[in-house]
């Protein structure tokens, strides 16, 4: 009898014990959460076709409201926005909204409203960083407008590519999402505050990678003085210094056991105008100092890039010191941090919020290079696009040092009578145009109004190395190109 009564309290404690369980690690419920809905219209251009858009799409995010009644999300959630609004968490009411300001590199986006009442009632959230092994909640909405919060615990942090553009320090953490239609992105807290932000999720593998808090901090505290610079560059690449022989070649002494070797200084970036060259040994950015493979021991996340204390930890125009190694002398350098305009590259890694520019010559259409262009002709880009303007876009800091200023290429040959012959033409790099060297779009304009003898003589640098066009044919076609190819214009040279 006794043996019985001890099975069945066994029997009732197990279970028992599982809900206990579950009720400990339930998330806190926070009964006023400080976030909005934000909805997005976004309609890109297509780069393949130069005049016209893609579809419209719409998507829907959560956003964190914090100081200054301003909403944070990531700037892919708005990138060719054409409308935005906030909404209430329990439906309804909604306001429009806008781009305060917005940095594609970081992912960042800060959103307001006109509507002077809307947020008001909201207590922004305040913004603290975490650290491995830390419990985070994503926050979703139900559609009654009540939070869901599911844990998860931070697993990694580490340097890695961002959505659109730019290396930076990414949290990734191990959760079970639930699939709702506010799940584009979704703030991540700890303790009640904002820690990260949901950049993307794989579903099968239960992983999210989160824009960090020292990113966020940096993005906000930068547009405090009601303009924004951006996280500085130092423009240099490097190798590890690791191989014996290489160590001895750069005279490193013995008793120095970190540095890396210098492989390229970007033309015009801080470092080159500090003085630091080629087949330098880079031994210490400030207090940081660097290790054989480019890292530093961070006293939060332990041994990351360098490039993190760079651009994280300092500002445009803050003043750095480098110690370097040149030929076994030491030496110090003072480099001002400097923000890249990335339009100003030869090959922009992203075009957004703004058409892209080309030209219509007699049914050759003429583009500029950039990533977009590649990312649309070929989503996943990397071995799939064009060898030539692939190689071009990836070593153009090297290759493109003294010009042209862009990469201008043949991107599509349009069917009609003047063109015949010319149809399998397509990613050519044109060199001349009419004997005018070609350094943008722009001089493709010029450069027409002046044929040779009645033809276009226009020069690639890959075969066929030169064409002709009849300069008299390529005007009287474009009213039939465009009737034809449904074209609203014939050239953008913004």
């Amino acid at each position: 009898m006794n043996h019985l009564i001890f099975m069945r309290i066994l029997l009732i404690i197990s279970l028992i014990l599982p809900f206990t369980v579950r009720a400990e690690e339930k998330p806190v419920v926070f009964e006023k959460p400080s976030a909005v809905r934000v909805n997005a219209t976004t309609q890109a251009w297509d780069f393949v076709r130069p005049w016209s858009k893609r579809p419209p799409i719409t998507r829907r995010a959560v956003g964190a409201v914090i100081a200054g009644e301003r909403v944070i999300v990531p700037a892919e959630m708005v990138a060719n926005a054409t409308y935005l609004e906030f909404e209430l968490p329990e439906g309804g009411k909604k306001v429009p909204a806008a781009i305060e300001y917005v940095d594609y590199e970081a992912n960042l986006a800060l959103l307001k409203t006109d509507n002077a009442d809307f947020l008001k009632g909201f207590t922004p959230m305040e913004i603290v960083p975490s650290r491995l092994g830390d419990t985070l909640n994503v926050m979703q909405f139900e559609n009654s407008g009540r939070p869901l919060f599911t844990n998860g615990p931070l697993t990694t942090a580490e340097l890695a590519s961002y959505q659109i553009d730019g290396m930076f320090l990414i949290y990734r953490m191990t959760v079970r999402i639930q699939n709702r239609d506010n799940g584009f992105s979704l703030p991540v807290l700890r303790d009640g505050k904002l820690t990260a932000i949901l950049m993307s999720y794989d579903n099968q593998a239960d992983n999210a990678n989160l824009i960090p808090a020292p990113v966020i901090e940096h993005f906000l505290k930068d547009i405090e003085d009601g303009k924004y610079d951006g996280f500085p560059r130092g423009g240099f690449a490097f190798n590890s210094l690791r191989d014996p022989q290489l160590r001895r070649y750069c005279k490193v002494p013995d008793d120095v056991t970190g540095g890396v070797f210098i492989t390229e200084v970007m033309k015009d970036s801080p470092m080159e105008k500090a003085g630091l060259q080629r087949g330098d040994v880079l031994l210490q950015l400030d207090e940081y100092p660097v290790d054989q493979d480019g890292n530093y021991p961070d006293v939060d996340y332990g041994k990351i890039p360098v490039s993190h204390a760079l651009s994280v930890k300092h500002f445009v125009d803050d003043t750095l010191k480098v110690e370097i190694l040149r030929m076994g002398l030491r030496k110090t350098l003072d480099a001002t941090l400097i923000r890249r305009n990335v339009q100003e590259s030869v090959s922009p890694a992203y075009i957004i919020d703004r058409a892209p520019n080309f030209i219509v010559v007699g049914g050759l259409v003429f583009q500029e290079l950039s990533r977009q262009y590649l990312k649309d002709i070929a989503p996943e880009w990397h071995g799939q696009t064009p060898d030539r303007l692939a190689f071009y876009d990836r070593n153009q800091g090297e290759l493109f040092r003294d010009g042209p200023k862009k990469i201008v290429f043949l991107s599509a040959v349009l069917p009609i009578p003047s063109t015949v012959g010319f149809e399998s033409l397509n990613h050519l790099v044109v060199k001349k145009i009419n004997d005018v060297e070609i350094q943008t779009l722009k001089d493709i304009a010029t450069a027409i109004e002046k044929p040779i003898k009645g033809f276009h003589k226009i020069d690639f640098v890959e075969d066929p190395t030169t064409i002709y066009l009849n300069a008299e044919e390529a005007v009287k076609n474009e009213p039939l190109i465009q009737q034809q190819y449904h074209l609203p214009i014939l050239k953008r040279l913004e």
